[in-house]
């Protein structure tokens, strides 16, 4: 069987693991089950997402490794040019299909000074400001397409949730008066990523019916929704219906 995990809210909070997470996963490879991760969140590149799988215990290749920023890349023909709203595993993924990074905003240019730019990427970074926003918003004004990394409205933490990549995405998009092409769970671009690197799935474990449970459905895998990210107890029913409900990782993969 191969399992897909989500990571924010299902293998960990920010920078702190989910109890028991870790260990599930072993006994899901221990088993002989093929376990493979997808992320909407685009901000690390495929080394930080390695390297911080490995120091909470889960290494994975990254052969089983998809992230939203992988897949908005694939959305850039080559020599493209780029501007990259978002964090650097955006701007690696731009760079390897051969498109060129425009940097939206530098010391000696103003987000006002026209730029040649192709297309606009937006992702969740900590960098958005009223100054990125209207470059991205002029850039898109003046032709460049508007890619967002993905439509979340919110991302987990220890400490509750916090505005998403979507958020991001929503207000350059009303700026500009354009439709937004998105690239993360559970839209088409992931959907063919997922089939393409993985192959096909059995069992899509996600904290987030709108996006994993979607995604799950048109993967035509089992939807396994879990309670440790932004959905609660007190938020069911659910749509989509997943197939089985658990409070974390550790408890849908018992001993």
């Amino acid at each position: 069987m191969t399992w897909v995990l989500d990571l924010d809210g299902v293998v960990w909070l920010a920078d702190r693991g989910i109890p028991g997470s870790a260990e599930a996963v072993a006994r899901l490879r221990s088993r002989g089950e093929r376990v493979a991760v997808v992320t909407n969140n685009s901000s690390m590149t495929v080394a930080q997402y390695l390297a911080k799988l490995k120091s909470l215990g889960v290494p994975t290749d990254a052969d089983d490794l998809v992230t939203s920023a992988q897949v908005a890349a694939t959305l850039v023909a080559s020599r493209e040019r780029v501007m990259v709203c978002a964090g650097p595993g955006v701007a690696e993924a731009v760079s390897a299909r051969g498109a060129e990074v425009v940097e939206p905003l530098t010391a000696d240019r103003s987000p006002t000074t026209p730029q040649p730019v192709d297309v606009v990427i937006v992702g969740w970074t900590r960098a958005f400001n009223y100054d990125l926003l209207t470059a991205a918003m002029l850039a898109v004004r003046r032709g460049a397409r508007l890619i967002g990394t993905n439509d979340d409205a919110t991302y987990p933490t220890p400490d509750g949730v916090l505005p998403g990549g979507g958020s991001l995405v929503v207000a350059v998009a009303y700026a500009s008066g354009v439709e937004a092409t998105v690239a993360g769970k559970p839209h088409q671009p992931m959907v063919a990523a997922v089939r393409e690197r993985v192959g096909p799935v059995d069992v899509m474990v996600g904290d987030r019916p709108s996006t994993d449970g979607l995604l799950a459905r048109r993967l035509g895998a089992r939807f396994a929704l879990v309670l440790s990210g932004v959905t609660r107890a007190e938020d069911l029913p659910v749509e989509p219906s997943p197939d089985v409900v658990a409070e974390d990782l550790a408890a849908l993969v018992p001993s």
